[in-house]
């Protein structure tokens, strides 16, 4: 439902925030998804510097599920 409503990170349905919290509650239910861990790290990218430190340890935790 979420790339329902959101099938372009720049643009859709959902406002940012909202994007941003149902990336956190999907997470939650599956920590273990090297593409929705990036999926959630590049919709947090466009926000700026804030965030980006979350960004990149959400695609470090995915690099490190592919690896393993």
């Amino acid at each position: 439902m979420l790339r329902a409503l959101s099938p372009h990170l720049v643009d859709g349905d959902l406002p940012v925030w909202i994007r941003n919290l149902a990336y956190r509650l999907v997470l939650l239910q599956r920590p273990d998804e090297p593409a929705l861990l990036r999926e959630a790290a590049q919709s947090l990218w466009l926000h700026g510097p804030d965030r980006d430190g979350v960004a990149a340890e959400l695609e470090r935790r995915a690099d490190v599920l592919d690896a393993g």
